[in-house]
């Protein structure tokens, strides 16, 4: 079976099947590639908007994190719903207007600047700074670490899933406002999307593992980076467990197409929904 590495890249083949898969109509195309943290989406997403080039198509990726809130915003609401919003990326601190609005100017064939989020400053940049494509695009490669997952029911919100939920949100608000959000807000950008990928890890385990590699590999590329000790990086990963978790339940059954990983990111099956 073919293999997956950060350092490598997705096979070929692989990126192949990805613009082959995609529907014959006309107007822009969006596929999205949805994968808990780690996974590298945003790896292959890149070798598809580059694969796409390579054959005439006016290609662009865009991320799911290029729209979280601003910093101002989530602050604000740490201080009126929750302290744990200020953290950037669970649902309910993304600019799903924005998004929506920014794709569907695409599809229309617009070119609209493309918002991009710095995320050392912990901020977006301002749009001054974002760029635009230089033509109408045949396809937009959207990826994100929650894309296409629902929401989970109410009951299932009562019992948290790990020692941050128990410790620093026992009520549950936190973690209700962002399953509302989910269920509210999300599946109109869900609905935009003509593919949708998810690579599948062989368990929420491997997430820890996948990002203290990250971890290493940003503190070994910016020695004076302040980088997070093992606690300070489950309890990062603490903010995500629940939908991820969602995510591994859901995705399987609702992704057109299924890419199997190992602990090692190496590709151990594929699956394509029969349409």
């Amino acid at each position: 079976m073919d293999t997956a590495t950060h350092d490598a890249g997705f096979p070929e083949a692989l990126v192949r099947t990805a613009l082959e898969g995609l529907p014959r109509t006309p107007g822009m195309q969006v596929l999205g590639i949805s994968g808990l943290q780690g996974s590298g989406k945003s790896t292959l997403a890149a070798q598809v908007v580059r694969a796409a080039g390579e054959a005439g198509l006016s290609a662009a990726g865009l991320s799911l994190d290029d729209f979280y809130l601003t910093r101002e915003q989530r602050l604000r609401l740490a201080a009126t719903v929750h302290p744990l919003l200020a953290t950037r990326g669970p649902p309910g601190t993304h600019d799903v207007p924005l998004a929506l609005a920014t794709i569907d100017a695409l599809r229309a064939g617009d070119t609209p600047p493309l918002p991009r989020f710095d995320k050392l400053a912990d901020d977006r940049l301002p749009p001054g700074q974002w760029t635009r494509p230089t033509r109408p695009l045949d396809l937009l490669v959207f990826e994100g670490w929650c894309l296409g997952v629902p929401a989970e029911d109410e009951q299932a919100l009562a019992t948290p899933v790990n020692a941050l939920e128990a410790g620093e949100d026992p009520d549950g608000t936190w973690r209700r406002y962002c399953n509302d959000a989910l269920a509210r807000d999300y599946p109109a950008l869900w609905s935009r999307l003509d593919r949708l990928w998810f690579l599948q890890p062989p368990g929420f385990d491997a997430v820890y593992e996948w990002r203290s590699q990250q971890e290493q590999a940003l503190q070994a590329a910016s020695p004076g980076r302040r980088g997070m000790d093992p606690a300070a990086l489950r309890r990062f990963i603490g903010h995500y467990e629940r939908v991820s978790r969602q995510a591994l339940r859901t995705l399987p059954d609702l992704a057109d197409t299924l890419v199997q990983l190992d602990h090692g990111r190496h590709i151990i099956g594929r699956r394509t929904a029969q349409t």
